[in-house]
């Protein structure tokens, strides 16, 4: 066997390992991936309504989050993550990465953390010119 048919064995075997593999990452992703969108920790039931000051707005891959301060029954301040979705999409949506600005006075529903954890799911919000972003009713 000469040399140049030994070579093109070899080349077709690699292209036949690669595509396999390509082929079994494929098929696993997904199934992955929709394990992670899946906020199963939240509770969509339930929603919350949170009333407070903006900390912080997060926006980062793979989900954007905004940091609300509340005041709780007893008046005491309490920090509540607000995690929302993707930045590209809510881009598309007509979000902004200035969207959400310190100091702002805001009211944010979402659905809440299953363990009763100071987190929720974003459904919609009231910016404080009385536009809303989101599903706000």
């Amino acid at each position: 066997m000469n040399a140049r048919i030994l070579t093109s064995r070899v080349v077709v075997s690699i292209i036949a390992s690669a595509a396999a593999v390509v082929a079994i990452v494929g098929l696993t992703a997904p199934g992955s991936a929709a394990a992670h969108h899946a906020a199963s920790m939240f509770d969509r039931e339930r929603t919350v309504e949170l009333t407070g000051t903006v900390r912080e707005f997060q926006w980062t891959n793979p989900h954007i989050w905004i940091q609300v301060q509340v005041a709780n029954e007893s008046g005491e301040i309490e920090e509540w993550s607000v995690e929302g979705g993707v930045p590209n999409r809510l881009y598309r949506a007509g979000w902004r990465p200035n969207s959400f600005e310190p100091g702002d006075e805001v009211s944010i529903r979402g659905f809440p953390m299953r363990d009763g954890g100071r987190a929720a799911l974003f459904i919609g919000a009231r910016l404080p010119d009385g536009s809303t972003l989101g599903r706000y009713e």
